[in-house]
């Protein structure tokens, strides 16, 4: 479950063009709150329930249940999603014929909804969903849901047009097309060993003389999270790994580097699920001197982020970031940098540093949702807290343990 629930408020006129509905709900199923507590400063976008609806309406229809089916089946991007605005114009518009027919409207209006609405994506995200409706043949027992923000209450039709609410936090028996906001960078093709996820089996080995050694610099090499900080309804989790140093001479944070799934060797690695391991440079050794090179007596963070939105762009709110920060550094002596000792011991090490800087310049600005802070790395002994295997526990809000990692010099 989420810790941080506030986001920066839009502008009206923005929060209006973007509605595609008026109808955002009202009670969640048993008569409690639609939603997780929001602040004054939250801005309410109603999900495109006109758009769900439609194209519920339209999977009605075996013909066009099938096609949808099967372009969501070919899709290369993770998940199998597909860019909901260029699905309904591909192959001339059938699609969007297909939804404004169903919903008893022409296609130009449907369209004018589809423009007004913030960019969408469909799929399935729960995989036990997609397997039961490929063995289904992809029949008419199939719900359209669609909910702004995690942990939102999803509004889901049947193909009788229906509505019903269905739980946050559980998903229901009958498979699900979600059609929410847009996470994925539908602009570069991924590679099969990228978007397989979890269709994938397992990877076949090299020969010859075998892999060449890694670049010199700081790896992760496994980690574990309490939690996904994602709502079923937006699928897996987009955990992100942030080098955070000293902006110019300031007393304020850069992003230096990102890891994560939309990212190039040797920075990329896609976790799915609570665990991961494997090997991912989060920081190479010529950055690191670089960096010092410009930044003496400065060392780096290593922030955890779950990514909602925009792939590798923290955006948060900076009271929320300061809320994390604070609380980490207060718990820890600020011991919540890190910085390689190679040079002063005999075996290559990443050991705990001081940390001067905690504002983080330049938060991007906010589209749709907040990202979710996991938190700052700090080393076990200095939060005393170990975990076999691992070395550096990742600290959130109020100092919570969200998760621990394994982080090494190469």
């Amino acid at each position: 479950m989420s810790h941080h629930t506030s986001r920066c408020a839009l502008v009206a006129a923005l929060a209006g063009a973007l509605a595609c509905s008026d109808r955002p709900p009202t009670t969640a199923p048993g008569g409690g709150p639609a939603a997780r507590a929001t602040t004054p400063a939250r801005a309410t976008i109603a999900p495109p329930e006109a758009l769900a609806r439609a194209l519920a309406l339209a999977l009605g229809a075996p013909e066009f249940r099938s096609r949808v089916k099967a372009q969501l089946d070919a899709s290369p991007f993770r998940e199998h999603k597909l860019q909901f605005q260029r699905f309904l114009r591909a192959d001339n518009g059938n699609a969007l014929a297909a939804l404004a027919g169903a919903a008893g409207i022409t296609s130009d209006a449907l369209a004018r909804q589809a423009d007004r609405a913030i960019p969408l994506e469909m799929y399935l995200p729960v995989p036990e969903h997609r397997h039961a409706w490929a063995e289904a043949g992809g029949d008419a027992n199939v719900l359209v849901a669609t909910a702004i923000a995690d942990h939102d209450v999803p509004v889901a039709f049947d193909v009788h047009g229906n509505r019903s609410l269905l739980s946050p936090n559980t998903p229901p028996a009958t498979p699900v097309i979600a059609l929410v906001p847009v996470e994925t960078d539908f602009s570069v093709r991924p590679s099969f060993l990228q978007y397989c996820g979890d269709e994938c089996g397992g990877g076949g080995g090299g020969g010859g003389s075998g892999p060449p050694p890694p670049t010199p610099g700081l790896y992760m090499t496994k980690s574990h999270f309490t939690q996904t900080f994602e709502g079923w309804l937006k699928g897996s989790p987009e955990f992100e790994v942030h080098i955070l140093g000293q902006k110019d001479q300031t007393d304020s944070l850069k992003d230096y580097q990102c890891a994560g799934e939309h990212q190039a060797s040797p920075y990329y690695f896609d976790q799915n699920d609570l665990d991961w391991s494997g090997s991912v440079m989060l920081y190479s050794k010529t950055q690191l001197d670089n960096y010092h090179a410009a930044h003496p007596a400065q060392d780096v963070r290593v922030f955890v982020v779950e990514d909602d939105d925009t792939a590798c762009e923290i955006k948060t709110t900076n009271d929320f970031w300061q809320n994390v920060v604070n609380a980490v550094d207060g718990a820890n002596q600020a011991l919540t940098a890190g910085k390689d000792t190679t040079s002063s011991t005999a075996d290559k090490a990443w050991k705990f540093a001081k940390a001067i800087q905690k504002l983080l310049a330049a938060l991007a600005s906010l589209i749709n949702t907040n990202d979710e802070l996991p938190g700052n790395a700090v080393q076990d002994n200095i939060a005393g807290e170990y975990h076999d295997g691992y070395n550096w526990v990742v600290k959130g809000e109020k100092n919570v343990t969200n998760g621990w990692i394994k982080l090494e010099m190469r």
